[in-house]
């Protein structure tokens, strides 16, 4: 593996540069401030302060704003075609989709190997099986990361050398790299701090053992009906731990839903306060105190924009599909869209008169960036386009949420069972729905209104998680990519007089035509699953390329 090679020699060149400068940075409490470049030598792992600076390296690996990856699904459309969503990619000769896991890894294998070393050194044992089990947190994060997109992948659970010979090594079945991942999150769910003893202070932020928990839910559910969908493995037993996982989230008494779903992601989100929080990627407070910050323009402006396959899911006010409820009315204006609507869908898409830009409202779409005719409004605060921001936000970017636990309990209780009861989902889905203002989901009203049980939950994590990444794992493991990708991508209606002068291609019913079906396809022999680098191929003659690439 050239990309590992490559580190060991660079950490081996900058070791006594990194140590100087490592020192200077101790005292800092943020944890996305620390450099790339981690100390490996063994001399470092002599205190508290050690274990922490080397810690905080890993929350750098955390998603960071802006959300892209609903471009890959039928979600989300930016200016120009997604490769993936359009079926069009090549293997590549790198990808950091490849390395930068592996990068994680071995900085999480570099805390677990070396810090016994500051338990001689006269550190409370205690002390360091915690930073142990932020380090396997991320380890599993690092190779589930991995498993989503590659399958089987080399397994590497220590620190390698150069002339490593697991640096040639095979790769490893999905299931027995699942089995390190479930290992490690469980082992350090037992170590971590609740989310409450960590409190709202400077360790806000860091992993809990309730993150260790949701994120274990996650995998669990993920693997479970990957395995039941595409016919392999034992789902039932991913399932079982999905569905204990997030029970044990549940029941922890940490996390609640916000109460406002708009306000999830803006100013009023951030903080302890904010107990649907499980893990977020801290953006800090301001100009003068940030760890990172995300422009706003990016957002607006077609990094990722919704579809009209997305819009038409969200359900009317009676809960029902708006091809199946009276209270559809074809809107003949941009704006009416929204009416008797899921109160999510006018949190997550811009509508008349909504704060847009510099603080004046919005009007209508502006087409050359937002393609779709629609625009993306989660995480948009105008006023962070005045001075003294100038464009550039601060808030907090949720990376696992309550609402996703609730999501992963109901759907994975249905598809272990084949049935989910009315208690079971007064529990999760329907305090969803009752922060949306719709009515309860219950069996009687799926057989009343001759709907699917399995369809509406699905549907319930497509509108709530909406642009937040998800969709496009979630058709890959549900088995429905070959379905729903080669179709055309549509945008809005086109409404005489509701895009200024542009003049976008249209389809014979005047939907807005972003991206023509006959230059979409997805091979189902071969994109459920991505290609291996060519150049980590070349390099390690025992890494075989997933089949028919």
């Amino acid at each position: 593996m050239y990309f590992l090679k490559q580190t060991i020699i660079k950490m081996k060149l900058l070791k006594f540069r990194n140590i100087l400068f490592i020192l200077a940075l101790l005292s800092s409490c943020n944890i996305d401030r620390m450099p790339e470049n981690v100390v490996s030598d063994a001399s470092f792992w002599k205190s508290e302060s050690d274990l922490k600076a080397a810690a905080n390296y890993l929350y750098t690996f955390l998603p960071t704003m802006p959300l892209t990856a609903d471009n890959m699904s039928d979600d989300g459309f930016a200016m120009v075609a997604n490769e993936i969503s359009s079926g069009t990619w090549q293997p590549p000769a790198t990808s950091s989709d490849f390395t930068t896991p592996y990068q994680l890894i071995r900085a999480a294998n570099n805390i677990i190997e070396k810090s016994v070393n500051a338990v001689a050194a006269g550190v409370v044992p205690e002390t360091v099986d915690r930073y142990i089990a932020e380090a396997k947190f991320f380890r599993a994060w690092g190779y589930f990361s991995l498993v989503q997109r590659y399958g089987d992948v080399p397994l590497i659970k220590t620190t390698l050398k150069e002339d490593a010979a697991e640096l040639t090594a095979a790769k490893s079945p999905r299931e027995e790299v699942v089995s390190l991942i479930y290992s490690d999150l469980s082992e350090a769910a037992a170590i971590l701090p609740t989310p409450t003893a960590l409190g709202a202070g400077s360790n806000y932020g860091r992993i809990s053992k309730t993150a260790a928990l949701a994120f274990k839910a996650r995998v669990a559910l993920y693997e479970g009906t990957r395995a039941k969908f595409h016919s392999y493995g034992n789902p039932t037993a991913h399932l079982t731990i999905a569905v204990q996982a997030a029970k044990a989230v549940m029941e922890s008494g940490e996390h609640d839903l916000f109460s406002n779903y708009f306000d999830l992601f803006q100013y009023a989100g951030k903080g302890r306060q904010n107990r649907e929080n499980i893990l977020v990627r801290q953006y800090g407070s301001s100009m003068t105190d940030q760890i990172l910050s995300h422009n706003i323009g990016v957002i607006i402006n077609g990094a990722c924009n919704p579809t009209r396959s997305l819009v038409d899911a969200y359900l009317m006010k009676d809960g029902l599909p708006i091809d199946k409820s009276p209270l559809y009315v074809a809107p003949t204006r941009h704006s009416e869209i929204f009416v008797n609507r899921d109160a999510r869908l006018a949190a997550s898409v811009m509508k008349e008169g909504d704060q847009y830009f510099q603080n004046t409202p919005y009007t209508f779409p502006q087409l050359v960036y937002q393609t779709t005719g629609f625009c993306y409004r989660k995480f948009v605060n105008a006023a962070d386009q005045l001075p003294p921001n100038n464009n550039q936000s601060f808030i907090d970017l949720p990376v696992i949420r309550y609402a996703e636990v609730l999501l992963t309990y109901a759907e994975a209780t249905y598809e272990l069972n084949g049935n989910i009861t009315d208690a079971d989902l007064k529990i999760s889905i329907n305090l969803l729905r009752a922060r949306a203002s719709l009515p309860d989901l219950t069996n009687a009203f799926v057989a009343d209104h001759s709907l699917s049980m399995r369809e509406e939950i699905r549907r319930e994590r497509r509108v709530e998680l909406a642009m937040e990444g998800f969709r496009y794992w979630d058709i890959i493991r549900w088995k429905i990519a070959e379905t729903v990708l080669p179709k055309p991508i549509l945008g809005c209606y086109f409404f005489p007089g509701g895009f200024g002068t542009a003049t976008p291609q249209l389809t014979a019913d005047n939907y807005i035509l972003a991206q023509s079906g006959a230059s979409r396809s997805f091979n189902s022999q071969r994109d459920y699953l991505w290609p291996f680098p060519v150049n980590e191929l070349a390099l390690n003659p025992n890494l075989v390329q997933n089949p028919n690439w």
